[in-house]
């Protein structure tokens, strides 16, 4: 019973889309805007940097609050399903008719109330790429695919090892689409010399 609240409690509050209620306080729809995705790097491009960086820090709570709170009420084990669930909320809201944002926000605060040890890891990769590469979709992919690896090298136990492969698992599908787009665009250039 308690995997199943840490589940919906998780995933309504995951649901919650800042990046659509701010676009929305300013008049804007994300959904014809920039990449049309309802998330924190779609509010920087259109609303500017400061929105941006507030939806995202929004987005990172709801995955660290009920990961927190249940890891800390209940057991370490409800708290990675509260936050796997507000992971999958932000992906598939219900109040967005189940369109959602890419989730890496919202996983990141999963990983902190979960694995605070995990964070810098992933944190620090994101970071590295997205300077170097000024892509944000490859940082998300790339440290997601990281988490992996520090769950192994930590291997605290095998529902911590399922859960990182769970959270890099919908941040690669995700993130598809811009992968997609990036190698047709590769394409048709190449097709052009």
């Amino acid at each position: 019973m308690t995997y199943v609240l840490a589940a919906v409690v998780g995933y309504l509050l995951g649901a919650v889309s800042p990046a659509t209620l701010v676009a929305r306080h300013f008049g804007a729809d994300l959904r014809g805007s920039g990449s049309g995705n309802p998330g924190a790097t779609n509010v920087g491009r259109v609303l500017g940097r400061k929105a941006g960086i507030a939806v995202g820090l929004l987005d990172v709570a709801k995955g660290y609050v009920p990961a927190l709170a249940f890891a800390l009420l209940a057991s370490h084990e409800a708290g990675l399903v509260a936050g796997f669930a507000a992971m999958l909320g932000h992906v598939s809201s219900p109040y967005l008719r189940g369109h959602g944002g890419k989730g890496v926000a919202t996983a990141a605060g999963a990983i902190l109330g979960s694995h605070p040890a995990w964070a810098p890891y992933v944190l620090v990769v994101w970071v590295l790429v997205v300077v170097v590469t000024k892509w944000v979709a490859l940082g998300s992919v790339t440290s997601a695919l990281v988490l992996v690896v520090v769950a192994l090298v930590y291997r605290d136990s095998g529902a911590d090892v399922a859960w990182a492969a769970a959270i890099a698992f919908v941040v690669l599908l995700r993130h598809q689409v811009n992968f997609v787009r990036w190698w047709t665009n590769k394409r048709s250039s190449t097709d052009l010399v």
